[in-house]
């Protein structure tokens, strides 16, 4: 065998070896079936159950600086529409952060009061309490017959002044927890207003691709928007709703009117749990102010029915239209982050989903063409 025939059969093997290679990388792959996808949906389950666990052992430090970052964004966009007026966004969001603190405390000054009076009088006020509200109850036969079958009427009100004492201790024993997480919160306030702009560019510049730069600058833009927008109108309406309170309990004869409006205020950011909280509280204002059964229940049905009307017609009708999240899925939410962080967990519930809701929106949406925001 000459060269040229050595030649030419070295060429067909490699060219037989490269179509050999071709066939086995252009070979179809594996379609997946039932068993992959099980095993696709346990790691993402396994995944989402280690990052609830985390989130839930870590919420004395988390959840703090997450409420941090939430009221940052909303006072750093504030601070920005500040330097319209040629007040640096720094100082600006620094001024807004003094602000908020003189306003935290002056609303712990104003709770101070009367829950140190509350605690003092605890024992008397339970024991006058039940006084009013066992009549009542033995109207009903079936009120009547479950006193008589458990510990009886007078009985009754001694373990309710008993236990008034351990209930005000296992609040006490919270109090140095929340001032602790308190001094996070505005330390973790402070530090994210100061770094704000250089942490912005710093996840800005993360991103190698021109085009992952304008995406994130477009989805941070969006969060602050809709972050402002949420609490500037829920503030509006809550303020309304305070000063209705204010007004039931003049005309109700409840001591301290403007402390009704302000706890009706702040407690409504907080879903469910502050419209209980509130009519309890009225509940239990009136029952210890007046001895009619009328009188006595009147503020806290009026305060009821009011919100009630709000949060049915008012809040969807001027929230629902800029916001169009599912409600079932804010009652998910609200439960879990309420089951992970308490009532905190219930105020960043509706903040958290709008930033979650804003994420995916935006990456769903991408321009056609690369822009900067507008």
């Amino acid at each position: 065998m000459d060269a040229k025939s050595v030649a030419a059969v070295r060429s067909r093997k490699r060219n037989s070896d490269k179509e050999i290679a071709l066939a086995e990388a252009t070979k179809p792959a594996r379609k997946r079936d039932g068993m992959d996808l099980v095993v696709a949906g346990s790691v993402v389950g396994l995944f989402v159950l280690a990052c609830s666990a985390a989130v839930y052992t870590m919420a004395a430090i988390l959840m703090p600086i997450a409420f941090a970052i939430v009221v940052g964004i909303v006072l750093g966009r504030a601070a920005d529409e500040l330097a319209r007026f040629g007040l640096p966004p720094i100082m600006g969001g620094l001024l807004l952060a003094l602000f908020f603190m003189l306003g935290l405390s002056s609303l712990v000054n104003a709770l101070l009061g009367p829950i140190t009076e509350v605690a003092r009088e605890a024992p008397r006020l339970a024991e006058g309490l039940v006084e009013r509200i066992l009549p009542f109850i033995e109207r009903f036969e079936w009120g009547r017959i479950a006193l008589e079958r458990s510990i009886g009427g007078a009985a009754f009100a001694d373990v309710i002044v008993k236990n008034a004492g351990p209930i005000l201790g296992a609040a006490a024993a919270s109090v140095t927890p929340a001032l602790i997480q308190t001094l996070i919160f505005l330390a973790a306030l402070v530090l994210f207003l100061l770094g704000r702009v250089h942490l912005r560019s710093t996840i800005i510049l993360a991103f190698p691709s021109r085009e992952g730069r304008l995406s994130a600058i477009r989805i941070m833009n969006a969060i602050e928007d809709e972050l402002a927008q949420y609490f500037s109108t829920a503030s509006l309406i809550y303020l309304a709703l305070g000063g209705f309170t204010m007004v039931i309990a003049l005309v109700g004869g409840l001591p301290m009117p403007p402390l009704w409006g302000l706890f009706a205020f702040v407690s409504s950011f907080i879903p469910y749990l502050g419209v209980t909280f509130m009519t309890l509280s009225l509940l239990v204002g009136g029952l210890m102010t007046h001895d009619a059964l009328v009188a006595a229940l009147a503020p806290s049905t009026a305060f009821f029915l009011i919100h009630l009307a709000m949060e049915n017609l008012v809040v969807p009708a001027i929230l629902g239209r800029r916001f169009e999240i599912n409600p079932f899925l804010i009652f998910v939410a609200i439960l879990f982050w309420t089951w992970m962080w308490g009532a905190v967990g219930a105020i960043l519930a509706m903040p958290l989903s709008l930033i979650a809701m804003t994420i995916f929106e935006q990456l769903r949406e991408v321009p056609p063409e690369p822009q900067l925001p507008g």
